[in-house]
């Protein structure tokens, strides 16, 4: 019997540590790696690593930005210049202060050698809520290394697996909610030590039938505190109050705040949006994807709670094409339009055209 981590353990420490500014290594057949985050490395860390070839990982979203050439096509690697300080690596990981710094320049990137370490220490921060940006440094043998140093190390593929994580469901309890006081919420928690997910089941909903279903995405800003800058509240609360009218329904209650970039990811696109930038295109300055969101977890956790069949409330057919492609039938889209004001009007418009909402 061993009491050392398996994989999916080793990732949610890998992804603890770089949260804290630890070095992760990264070993391919092509090539090992140190991975270290661009927003929390540190000067004395990053002091070590200038004479051992340091490039900053980003991606194509930035690097567009930057007018950076992405020669490996999702990402870019640019070479760490001589006295490059962790002023510099955040002025090129974080666009805060693009507008007011706008020339960088001039970058010189790596193009030969495999980008796979750098693709996947990108992923890797992702998956930490982490600006996606990384300092990589190519090793000669990263296993050793990582035992010299006492260093989570972790296989590229593993960190680049597309598997979704298993969810386990750990209680279910009684919740009386003022749109019904037949409710029930139900925690379900993956084995990557990701964020745990939430059901709420309003009343006693026929298995054998189309359940009314929502997938919803945390919101902190909007569903708590009643943020103007977004639908989310409304929409929580008026899915809510038609299942309860209706009798019965789930409410998946997702945690991928700010559509999967996390709170202070979302924060800064705010920021952004201030400087004039509509949502898609903070979210693209700052490296990630116009949404990185996993609907595949809605999918599991209905399965897991016995349902094949779903109405869904939404206005947002990428849910629908996800729930389809997991085995799941989408027997009606319930349109869910309510919340639009004056603050968040040209957000909405901007989910219409660039994502597709139907509004």
């Amino acid at each position: 019997m061993t009491f050392a981590p398996n994989l999916t353990e080793r990732l949610a420490r890998a992804r603890a540590d770089l949260r804290m500014g630890v070095p992760v290594v990264v070993s391919d057949r092509d090539g090992d790696a140190m991975v270290v985050s661009a927003e929390t490395i540190i000067q004395s860390r990053l002091g070590g690593l200038i004479d051992m070839s340091p490039v900053l990982a980003i991606t194509d979203h930035r690097a567009k930005t930057l007018k950076v050439p992405a020669y490996d096509g999702d990402i870019a690697r640019v070479i760490l210049p001589r006295g490059a300080d962790i002023k510099w690596i955040h002025s090129i990981a974080d666009p805060a202060d693009d507008l007011r710094s706008p020339l960088k320049g001039p970058f010189k990137t790596q193009r030969d050698g495999t980008p796979i370490t750098h693709r996947a220490g990108i992923a890797l921060a992702k998956s930490a809520r982490l600006l996606p940006a990384c300092v990589v440094v190519p090793l000669e043998n990263g296993a050793a290394f990582s035992v010299k140093h006492d260093l989570t190390i972790l296989a590229a593929k593993v960190i680049l697996s597309t598997d979704l994580s298993p969810l386990h469901p750990v209680i279910a309890a009684r919740l009386p909610l003022d749109v019904s006081e037949a409710g029930r919420l139900h925690i379900f928690r993956p084995e990557d030590g990701g964020e745990e997910h939430y059901a709420v089941e309003i009343g006693s909903p026929n298995r054998d039938a189309p359940v009314l279903a929502r997938l919803h995405s945390a919101c902190f800003t909007g569903d708590l505190l009643g943020s103007l800058k977004c639908d989310c509240g409304p929409q929580l609360r008026g899915a809510m109050a038609q299942m309860g009218t209706e009798g019965a329904g789930v409410l998946l209650y997702l945690n991928q705040e700010g559509r999967g970039i996390g709170l202070a990811n979302k924060m800064r696109a705010y920021s952004l949006q201030d400087q004039g930038f509509d949502t898609v295109e903070a979210n693209h300055r700052l490296g990630f994807d116009d949404d990185e969101r996993d609907f595949r977890i809605g999918a599991e956790i209905l399965r897991k709670m016995g349902f094949s069949q779903v109405r869904l409330l939404t206005n947002n057919p990428a849910k629908i094409a996800k729930l389809e492609s997991c085995g799941l039938e989408v027997t009606e889209r319930v349109p869910l339009k309510v919340g639009e004001n004056h603050h968040n009007k040209a957000y909405l418009a901007t989910k219409a055209t660039k994502s597709g909402h139907l509004l």
